[in-house]
């Protein structure tokens, strides 16, 4: 069975990889991502290198409790941060505007190209959005952001597979569980927390 992407709303559960570009290529970031639309649960994992500094940072984003834990597993330390309740999806917004279809790589034979949709608008916090799906499965292929106060952060997703490999991701480590809620600190979005990384990095180098 084929999925034709019709309802452009990717898969409720997805478990890929993920690099990440934000602060203006200040930092670039690889790794892991598990994603569930039905708990609106997200965990990221990223590995950046910034000259000879190496940064490992574990995100667990858990929407309806309005709770992200940054975790920091060599230090066995864990940050409990108030999380912004909204919850972006994988999915094409309702109000957004389609700027054409292409073909990544190439149509001169089959298999050697990917044929994708893209689409233009803003979020409701007005920050601007471009993102791309497959037209065949509707999985998320890259997704910029530009936030007036964050600048330009870019997502590339592969490799996904349809399903959680592991359940456990949703839940942070037992070390977490002491961890006491940062009251003072702004709530954070999955953009502002990659800028926040970014800065950190950057002040250390």
């Amino acid at each position: 069975m084929i999925l034709i992407c019709f309802s452009i709303v990717a898969p409720e559960l997805l478990t890929g990889g993920v690099s990440v570009m934000a602060a203006g290529g200040l930092m670039t970031t690889s790794g892991a991502v598990a994603y569930d639309a039905l708990g609106q649960r997200l965990r990221a994992r990223h590995y950046g290198s910034f000259g000879n500094l190496t940064v490992a940072v574990d995100e667990l984003m858990l929407y309806q409790q309005e709770v992200m834990y940054e975790i920091n597993w060599s230090a066995q330390t864990c940050r409990k941060l108030p999380l912004d309740t909204y919850f972006i999806p994988m999915q094409v917004p309702e109000d957004a505007s389609l700027l054409g279809q292409t073909i990544l790589g190439s149509s001169s034979s089959w298999g050697m190209g990917l044929l994708t949709n893209t689409w233009v608008g803003q979020f409701p916090n007005n920050d601007s959005y471009l993102l791309t799906f497959t037209e065949i499965g509707c999985l998320p292929v890259t997704l910029t952001n530009y936030s007036p106060k964050i600048g330009w952060t870019t997502i590339s997703t592969y490799n996904w597979v349809i399903g959680m490999s592991n359940p456990e991701d949703f839940f942070p480590p037992a070390f977490c569980y002491d961890a006491k809620m940062e009251k003072s600190a702004k709530p954070q979005t999955f953009f502002s927390a990659m800028e926040s990384l970014a800065m950190m990095v950057q002040s250390m180098k």
